[in-house]
């Protein structure tokens, strides 16, 4: 879906799984190449402990980067699909206050992603997130393999000379 980088802040900070999670988005760079979120701790996840849920941290983590992609690519014109494929996190220490992160995709992310969409049909990449309090400590660190599929990639199959559709 084509949106712009203002419309689609407001249409996440108002989508229910970020909202009740305090999950929100400050800011998208110009041209989806990057996102700045931040995560408020509140009565709504905080734990035991007197910390942010770990679930609200890895939640917070996980769509930013296929969404970033899914934009950039859609905007160029291609006709994808993405998701993260895999997650894993590292909780360093407790979050005691709200958090934040920045995530930024360069032009050779692109570069690369848009290469294997058009040879292979499909790009998988591995991505640091790393999530600090709001004294700059570091809370948490995620890796997120994101899976896209280009829905348009057709490949030619050589023994028989025919299109086959992914």
């Amino acid at each position: 879906m084509l949106v712009s980088e203002g419309v689609l802040k407001w249409a996440l900070r108002s989508y229910p799984p970020l909202l009740f999670q305090r999950i929100i988005v400050t800011k998208f760079h110009k041209g989806f190449r990057g996102v700045e979120v931040k995560i408020k701790k509140s009565f709504l996840n905080n734990n035991y402990n007197d910390s942010i849920f770990g679930g609200t941290i890895f939640s917070a983590a996980d769509p930013f980067y296929p969404v970033l992609f899914s934009q950039v690519l859609v905007h160029k014109g291609y006709k994808i699909k993405a998701w993260s494929h895999t997650a894993a996190i590292r909780f360093r220490k407790p979050a005691h206050t709200h958090l934040h992160f920045k995530i930024t995709i360069s032009d050779e992310n692109i570069a690369d992603c848009e290469r294997d969409l058009n040879t292979t049909g499909i790009h998988r990449r591995t991505f640091p997130i790393e999530i600090y309090d709001k004294n700059e400590q570091l809370c948490a660190t995620v890796l997120i393999k994101i899976y896209i599929r280009n829905l348009n990639y057709t490949r030619v199959d050589p023994d028989s000379y025919r299109e086959v559709s992914c």
